[in-house]
């Protein structure tokens, strides 16, 4: 079985910093591509950062400049490291992960999500 776990989600003013971590574990042969998603209530659910196993990366136009997306392949570990937060970040925030397990079955991932509320 293979599950992502997120954490450092909670609740802050705008300005403030966060960082999120999304740890993978299990019957894991190899990762691809790690990201994350966020929902805010009643609102799709939209790619935030994207990050290769190579390390390139992508972001969202509304974070550029404000979230760092990282990742330590050695401990199949995403993070989001988010800066200057604006009240319109507040979402659930979601780690997807493009996994190839030991049965050689490779689908996405999704962890439970992770609370992110910005106050004005």
């Amino acid at each position: 079985q293979v599950q992502l776990v997120e954490s450092g989600g909670g609740l802050v003013q705008a300005g403030d910093s966060l960082r999120l971590s999304c740890a993978a574990s299990g019957s894991i042969f190899n990762i691809r591509a790690m990201g994350w998603y966020r929902q805010a209530p009643g609102k799709q659910r939209d790619l935030v950062a994207s990050i290769t196993g190579g390390g390139s990366t992508n972001y969202a136009d509304s974070v550029k400049g404000r979230f760092t997306i990282s990742r330590d392949n050695a401990k199949n570990t995403v993070y989001l490291q988010m800066n200057s937060l604006k009240f319109e970040d507040t979402a659930v925030y979601y780690c997807n992960a493009d996994i190839l397990d030991s049965s050689w079955h490779r689908r996405a991932y999704w962890g439970q999500g992770t609370q992110v509320t910005v106050s004005s």
